[in-house]
């Protein structure tokens, strides 16, 4: 098999991939039709209903993230995931009824978008931790890769199908096929292979404050979550970017707004793949990465026409995925499994958590401001992150510069101290 796709070799991994992929796809579809009836349906045009509504989504991680990591490090994962993704499935179905029998308003959507945000929170960090038992440590940062490509070829797909469907029947029948997509995760999770999981073993030390604690040990992680915090609030509102720019700045309807999200998610299945091909992921990819999207994103802002700034997206989508593979791998494979839920909860909250903050900011910028300079913002938080991390490599103690003779770069920087539970370079 190549090498890309090795970690499909293993047949519970390759069940998964599939499910994950169907599931993923009708929550993209539900996610494009849910944005575009806020700002047009629900309100006139109003970017910052929309931040709330991404704010109310992704908030509860913020808050949630250590009871989430702790039950996610406590219970079976299998299980835990067959309870959420049923329930995410639910709100699905229950945004279909509100919708097709025409009684939906703005508050439903914020109350059902912050129930939905409640349950990932649950349920990202038992998705992220679950990998690592289906494939063990040695194919763990392919599998990582390889479920970013997932969910981004579900992101081309999905946007692009739900915005030809709101265009010609309406979004209720998107919030029907999203709700009924998760049946694919749920077939695959109880029919999966129990004697061919790889346990992650007994349950770290620490309880619920066990990932902090564990943190404190590991300053190549955190450095690492710093620069995702500040991309992940400030850059990644890509819905508001997308929509605004399409309907305000270039006129476009829902196909056109899927269409962006379409052709974003096809740089990002590239840097997905291309991650998947790296034996490790390495901190310099993760901090480069970080640099190349804030000027992807820059670039973005100046495009003077519609098809020049969907043109534009494949090169924010690559460097964005390329940074968040690279830094879910390196976080997952350098901590210790039995510590992983936590620390992948703390993950998930610093990826997601930003959101209140970020969300209403680029939206309100969008308001006032207009949609171009949202994304000069967004452009920002690259180029801060990427100084960050370069300003850490530079004054890191456990940092050391060499020449490796195997790399294309030969002179780069390595991690030298052995943190808990892996290495980290």
């Amino acid at each position: 098999m190549s090498q890309t796709f090795r970690s499909l070799s293993e047949p519970n991994y390759r069940h998964w991939f599939a499910g994950a992929l169907i599931s993923n796809t009708g929550t993209w579809m539900q996610r494009t039709a849910q944005d575009w009836i806020v700002l047009t349906m629900l309100t006139d045009n109003n970017a910052s209903a929309l931040g709330l509504t991404m704010a109310l989504q992704l908030g509860p991680q913020l808050i949630m993230f250590p009871f989430a990591g702790n039950l996610v490090d406590k219970f079976d994962k299998r299980r835990l995931l067959m309870v959420t993704q049923a329930l995410l499935g639910f709100i699905g179905l229950v945004l279909f009824a509100l919708t097709i029998t025409d009684v939906i308003v703005l508050w439903h959507v914020y109350v059902l978008a912050f129930t939905l945000g409640m349950l990932t929170t649950l349920d990202n960090p038992a998705r992220q931790a679950f990998v690592s038992e289906l494939v063990g440590e040695k194919l763990l940062p392919n599998a990582v890769s390889l479920n970013s490509a997932s969910f981004n070829g579900a992101r081309m797909l999905g946007p692009a199908v739900a915005g030809v469907l709101t265009a010609v029947i309406g979004p209720g029948p998107v919030f029907l096929i999203s709700g009924l997509g998760f049946a694919a995760t749920l077939t695959v999770l109880l029919r999966l292979d129990k004697s061919k999981l790889h346990p992650s073993g007994r349950r770290g030390k620490g309880g619920v404050l066990g990932g902090l604690k564990y943190l404190r040990r590991r300053p190549d992680i955190t450095v690492v979550l710093v620069v995702l915090f500040i991309v992940a609030t400030f850059g990644f509102n890509f819905n508001i970017y997308t929509a605004t720019m399409a309907k305000i700045e270039f006129g476009k309807n829902a196909s056109g707004f899927g269409l962006l999200n379409s052709v974003m998610a096809i740089g990002s299945v590239t840097g997905a793949l291309a991650s998947a091909r790296r034996e490790k992921p390495r901190l310099r990819f993760i901090f480069g990465a970080a640099g190349g999207f804030g000027l992807a994103v820059g670039l973005a802002s100046l495009m003077p026409n519609y098809y020049l700034f969907a043109a534009s997206l494949m090169f924010v989508g690559f460097a964005s995925l390329t940074m968040m593979t690279s830094a879910n791998a390196y976080v997952q494979t350098t901590t210790a499994p039995n510590y992983r839920g936590r620390v992948m909860a703390i993950y998930a909250a610093v990826v997601m958590g930003g959101t209140p903050i970020g969300a209403p900011l680029a939206g309100w910028v969008a308001d006032a401001f207009g949609p171009r300079m949202a994304l000069v913002v967004g452009a920002a938080s690259g180029i801060i992150a990427f100084a960050v991390g370069l300003l850490w490599m530079i004054t890191a103690k456990d940092l050391r510069l060499h020449r490796d003779p195997k790399s294309r770069i030969r002179l780069h920087m390595s991690y030298q101290g052995r943190p808990p539970g892996g290495s980290g370079h």
